[in-house]
């Protein structure tokens, strides 16, 4: 079949054909909103979900959603070793510069730019990669304490008012936020309380690995209290047989009822998968409809493609220290695992690998879903440890 007209789209947020299974959480952050636009109270909410479920995508669609329903929005992603200051500085400028065109807005605005200006005079030293353009001289004692959580309270509060005074609501949509650091993951959950005691339209949609939900209450304990955390898993049968379907049918093409359950089957109804599966089966394809036959060579090339890239990127960033500890993750399984069964499978102390756990963990390469136990964060990651390295020596007895 024609490569070109291949509706499947696996890739790094790219958006799939069919955001199928998500129309619940959607709704969720579109009550949220509107609610916020009314004066109303309501939770922020984050997305918590394992790599390849389709939290970026989510997120950006939800974003587009809010924009379409006239609420102001920025977007941000929280790599590693990057501040958040640095990364809200820049893009909550913008939102007050776009609030300023609002004519009911203007003052708040203005007032809103200076106490960006204060903001980040105050903390450049302490945050020296905050880089942003400043449009007025800041007001002093305005969000420049030069203390993180403070300021950034003033700073929203200020983003807020002039939200409030547009008629409109900000929503600050952040990706990859188990990478915030404890002390400004607190300071936002601090920022945001504070608006939502004076009933101010801001709110933050946000996105992480599963390791975020407890974050968050080490960060301040009252942040279950801020936000509704919402689990994003693997799609339903129902839902993950649409993703295939529908995207084909829209190109004229069938896929038999077959192929379709081997590829749920295959993928464990994990999106990203889906896609990906759903691509190689088109190309294998000779005609219309793809056939189970199609999927089943489809696999093999499926998994390789998965293995050269959403794998192996991770596999890269490793040690060969972390490379073996997830190994022996591997050949428990899928998981999770106790630590002490680990640490049995290297012929090691549990103690003593303290370290190099807590390095996979902040790398987002695993996490730990009870206390003692430990799951991988990326779905089916223990059968690629299996075929990377595919020699493991014995559980010491």
């Amino acid at each position: 079949m024609d490569p070109v007209r291949n509706p499947y789209a696996p890739g790094a947020g790219t958006p799939p054909p069919e955001l199928a299974g998500r129309d619940e959480v959607r709704q969720q952050v579109h009550v949220c909103l509107q609610r916020l636009r009314l004066g109303r109270a309501a939770k922020s909410v984050l997305l918590i979900g394992l790599r390849g479920v389709g939290k970026t995508v989510l997120l950006d669609r939800m974003r587009h959603d809010a924009e379409g329903n006239g609420v102001h929005t920025v977007r941000v992603e929280a790599p590693e070793n990057r501040s958040l200051p640095a990364l809200l500085a820049p893009q909550l400028r913008l939102a007050l510069l776009r609030l300023n065109r609002v004519e009911a807005a203007r003052d708040a605005a203005i007032r809103g730019l200076k106490a960006l200006a204060g903001f980040v005079g105050k903390l450049k030293i302490k945050y020296n990669d905050i880089e942003v353009g400043l449009d007025y001289e800041p007001e002093p004692g305005l969000a420049d304490n030069g203390d993180l959580e403070g300021d950034l309270s003033a700073l929203l509060e200020e983003v807020g008012r002039s939200a409030h005074a547009a008629g409109t609501v900000l929503a600050i949509f952040i990706d990859e936020l188990q990478y915030v650091e404890e002390e400004q993951l607190a300071a936002l959950i601090s920022a945001l309380h504070r608006c939502a005691q004076q009933r101010l339209p801001v709110t933050v949609v946000g996105a992480g690995l599963p390791q975020l939900r407890g974050r968050m209450g080490e960060a301040k304990s009252y942040a279950e209290r801020l936000f509704d955390f919402v689990d994003i898993g693997p799609l339903p049968p129902a839902a993950a047989q649409r993703a295939i379907m529908l995207p084909a049918q829209e190109e004229g093409v069938d896929v038999e009822q077959e192929a379709v359950a081997r590829i749920v089957q295959e993928t464990a109804g994990y999106p990203y998968f889906l896609q990906e599966w759903g691509k190689t089966a088109w190309d294998v394809a000779e005609a219309s409809p793809i056939t189970l036959a199609d999927v089943a060579q489809a696999s093999n090339m499926a998994i390789a493609a998965l293995d050269e890239s959403f794998f192996r990127v991770r596999f890269d960033r490793l040690t060969p220290a972390e490379k073996q500890y997830l190994r022996a993750m591997a050949e428990l399984g899928p998981g999770p695992h106790r630590s002490g069964d680990i640490a049995a499978r290297l012929a090691r102390k549990v103690e003593s690998l303290g370290p190099l756990r807590s390095g996979l963990i902040a790398k987002g390469m695993i996490w730990s879903p009870t206390y003692g136990d430990t799951a991988f964060t990326v779905p089916l990651f223990d059968e690629f440890m299996r075929r990377i390295m595919p020699d493991f020596p014995a559980p010491a007895m």
